[in-house]
């Protein structure tokens, strides 16, 4: 499924005070899952963007970390990292691996397939489903949204605030055809889980109770990992595959 703009969303250019508990609670910076999503539920998880691999009809066919991991002689486990299971950074944005993968994970973006199982599982655990709030980095959208009086304070990212159904979270797109953006966090009001995507990861992270955790990790179609809010977030957070070291 491709993303299709903002849908049902509504900006929110004045008021972003719904957001005042992401930003009390998230820490300042420290480059853990706690610093992306609020450290103030039971349990996480760490959803993996897929790799691609073309098939012989010139279709996508996504390809998990746990086979990109396997192929390259690498574990697959909850804080493995993209450097580490390719084994080179030549493999950040430049070549691929053919057989294995011919496009890397999105980096920044949730990608549509993984956002619509998402909502399948999240819209089990609310109260609020048809009123749900998205806030998207401002580096993002200035094709889709409009100039905002109000920001949404996150610790380096600014964020534009807007409202709407969850079931937009799957669909809704940042940006004009052909890019795709999903939003970088959304909650709904009841503020039972929370869900965020950071512009430089590929990889989104989902606070939530223990059953709706549970529930992500079995999921179809999604590869996601429980995590701990500590959990480092950054390149060389992989304690178990051999991290290269940063080009020269």
């Amino acid at each position: 499924m491709r993303r299709e703009g903002l849908g049902d969303l509504r900006q929110l250019p004045d008021d972003v005070s719904a957001a005042d508990w992401v930003v009390a609670a998230v820490r300042n910076v420290d480059h853990t899952v706690g610093s992306l999503v609020p450290p103030v539920f039971e349990a996480y998880a760490r959803v993996f963007h897929p790799a691609a691999r073309q098939d012989a009809s010139g279709g996508d066919v996504e390809v998990s970390w746990a086979q990109v991991a396997a192929a390259n002689g690498r574990l697959a486990h909850a804080g493995m990292e993209w450097v580490a299971i390719t084994g080179s950074w030549k493999y950040h944005h430049g070549d691929t691996q053919p057989g294995v993968w011919d496009a890397e994970p999105d980096e920044g973006s949730l990608p549509a397939a993984q956002g619509e199982a998402l909502v399948q599982v999240l819209r089990r655990f609310t109260t609020t489903p048809q009123e749900c709030f998205y806030a998207v980095w401002e580096g993002y959208g200035s094709s889709v949204l409009a100039p905002v009086s109000r920001t949404v304070p996150m610790p380096q990212r600014q964020m534009v605030l807007l409202t709407g159904p969850l079931a937009q979270a799957g669909r809704v797109s940042m940006e004009t055809e052909p890019v795709e953006q999903s939003p970088s966090l959304w909650w709904p009001a009841d503020r039972v889980w929370c869900v965020a995507t950071d512009v430089d990861l590929m990889s989104t992270y989902v606070g939530g109770s223990r059953a709706c955790i549970d529930a992500v990790l079995a999921a179809p179609g999604v590869e996601a990992w429980e995590v701990r809010d500590g959990q480092g977030v950054t390149y060389d957070s992989d304690a178990v595959n051999l991290v290269p070291p940063l080009p020269q």
